[in-house]
């Protein structure tokens, strides 16, 4: 039986990264163990709106490695908030590039997308409007 999910994200700088997503995100940093005499943070934790984010440093004799190294990643973050626009100019203004500024979706959100520093990308959006899932599949539909 599963209990709880998380995101663990391999990042190049561990302390960057923590510090970026506290300017950027409001994250507090909780937890942080460091390898004894190389300084790599093994292991990470910081809260999210009462949400856990796990990340490490990249170990790349065990083939784990951030984006930024690889240059490309393969999952997207999608951060719920309660102001998009806000929450995405606040992670620009922190360090992240915008890959798409916030519009309206046709599910009934506002969002638009960033990436951090070490290459993750976010998808940050407020709800605009509820929406069942039928609706969604009209409007889909409609805009393919």
């Amino acid at each position: 039986m599963v209990h709880e999910l998380f995101a663990y994200l391999c990042v190049k700088d561990a302390a960057e990264a923590i510090a970026f997503y506290t300017r950027a995100f409001g994250a507090e940093e909780t937890l942080r163990l460091v390898e004894p005499g190389t300084g790599r943070v093994g292991h990470a934790e910081v809260r999210l709106g009462g949400v856990t984010l796990m990340l490490s440093e990249e170990y790349p004799e065990l083939g784990l490695q951030a984006p930024v190294t690889l240059g490309m990643t393969t999952a997207s973050i999608h951060l719920h908030v309660d102001d998009c626009d806000a929450v995405i100019q606040r992670a620009v203004d922190a360090g992240a590039t915008l890959d798409m500024a916030p519009r309206d979706q046709f599910y009934g959100e506002r969002s638009g997308v960033v990436r951090d520093p070490s290459g993750h990308r976010w998808n940050v959006g407020h709800q605009i409007a509820p929406m069942t899932a039928d609706e969604m599949q009209r409007r889909y539909d409609s805009s393919c």
